[in-house]
């Protein structure tokens, strides 16, 4: 039954049996006699089964809840279990945005490694948001609010941000005292595909925002903080980005006064993101919690 139960909630997880199978590394039809054969021990109808669709039953549904519960627990008994007895391993696929992943992720990895030796970690770096079921992705990182309800989400820092430039870029511009004025500069800006980039600012009761243009636009962070530290312009980028710089007076920050949010309400946080209930991989907490401690440990000691 639990083999079955895991099989089921994968099918119900990717409404497909051959994508089912495919994650599973199972034969469709392997998979279509797992739910025969659940289907004919629990003596009710779970899907109706079409060619365009597959739609849960109403037994199918009330299934799906005691399915859920069941596999949890029996992933949480054995985790248990194996954590107590066994040193970790497996694979660990992972999904992080570029900037975040090449300045923070990658190095903490080797150490990571050294400590979990039979763990084995892919990594993709890519600044667009995957479909962890569709690319079997483990754990992705991203950045921003938690918007998918049907996923897992564990913050890891609040993403807050700064306006920066380098003291050369400075020395020969307009000053910068309102966010206002940033339309007299050239500002590095992350390319959100929309005619218009504003820059939000809050300070006490008070909300604004700045029309900002400039010569280049980037999905990823990297790009715009090798240009503001080659004195092109000013960038707004995240304080784990640009943090070091501006202890080394590489970068000056600019609008002390002012907090810089990426949208209107905030600038969300960097959070890690993975499926629910089945298949549960002890080596995605074990992952977060290294990278939670290292991080901060690493973030305290640069703030400004």
């Amino acid at each position: 039954m639990l083999k079955l139960a895991r099989i089921f909630l994968k099918v119900v997880e990717l409404g497909s049996f051959s994508k089912a199978a495919k994650v599973l590394n199972m034969a469709p039809s392997s998979v279509t006699r797992a739910i025969d054969n659940l289907e004919h021990e629990l003596n009710s109808e779970l899907f109706k089964r079409s060619t365009r669709q597959l739609l849960l039953t109403d037994k199918g549904h009330f299934f799906l809840e005691g399915a859920s519960n069941l596999v949890s627990d029996c992933d949480s008994l054995l985790m248990s279990m194996a954590e107590s007895s066994k040193e970790p391993e497996g694979n660990l696929r992972i999904s992080v945005f570029e900037s975040f992943g090449r300045l923070i992720v990658c190095p903490i990895i080797p150490d990571f490694l050294k400590k979990y030796p039979k763990i084995t970690i892919e990594v993709e770096l890519e600044n667009k948001v995957l479909d962890l079921s569709a690319e079997n992705i483990d754990l992705a990182i991203r950045i921003g609010t938690p918007k998918d309800s049907s996923l897992k989400f564990r913050n890891i820092i609040p993403n807050h941000t700064f306006v920066c430039a380098s003291p050369d870029y400075l020395s020969t511009t307009a000053t910068i005292e309102q966010p206002e004025d940033l339309s007299l500069h050239n500002c590095l800006v992350l390319n959100q595909e929309r005619q218009r980039t504003y820059w939000h600012f809050k300070k006490s009761r008070r909300n604004v925002k700045a029309l900002v243009s400039g010569n280049l636009k980037s999905k990823g962070g990297t790009p715009l903080l090798e240009a503001a530290l080659c004195g092109l312009g000013v960038a707004q980028l995240s304080n784990w980005i640009v943090s070091d710089y501006v202890k080394s007076g590489l970068l000056v920050v600019c609008l002390r006064d002012w907090e810089p949010l990426l949208n209107e309400q905030s600038s969300g946080s960097v959070y890690g993101v993975y499926k629910q209930g089945i298949y549960k991989n002890p080596n995605i907490r074990l992952f977060l919690d290294y990278l939670v401690e290292k991080t901060h440990n690493k973030l305290l000691q640069r703030t400004w």
